[in-house]
């Protein structure tokens, strides 16, 4: 034997050893992050905090959360809409609080939690 097939003989048996001591590992899945209604729950809680509302209550089976802030009455609605999308409104109608309005203070911070 040649020493031209010795050596394709032997870089055949390493080529067939480096694939064996290949493997492929399935990949482990991710935990599921929090739901898109969680995540709205969570900024709504969080800027009704940011803007000053003391939270009376926060029942997220309904998706209410009612307050005050400055004797005014705050109301944080987060429902799920037919077609999966969120939608939160705020409404703090008796507010004196102008430029921004207290409306659209929480508006904002709930946006600036949502990362937008």
């Amino acid at each position: 034997m040649d020493s031209t097939a010795l050596s394709r003989r032997s870089l055949v048996v390493l080529g067939a050893l480096l694939l064996a001591a290949c493997v492929a590992y399935p990949v482990a899945p991710y935990p599921p992050g929090p739901s898109a209604f969680d995540r709205s729950w969570d900024a709504a809680l969080g800027a009704a905090a940011d803007a000053g509302v003391q939270v009376q209550s926060a029942d997220r089976a309904s998706g209410r959360i009612a307050g005050t802030k400055g004797g005014a009455a705050v109301a944080i609605d987060v429902q799920t809409r037919a077609d999966g999308r969120i939608q939160v409104a705020f409404n703090a109608p008796d507010s004196k609080q102008s430029n921004p309005s207290l409306a659209d203070q929480l508006s904002q911070a709930y946006n600036h939690r949502m990362g937008r």
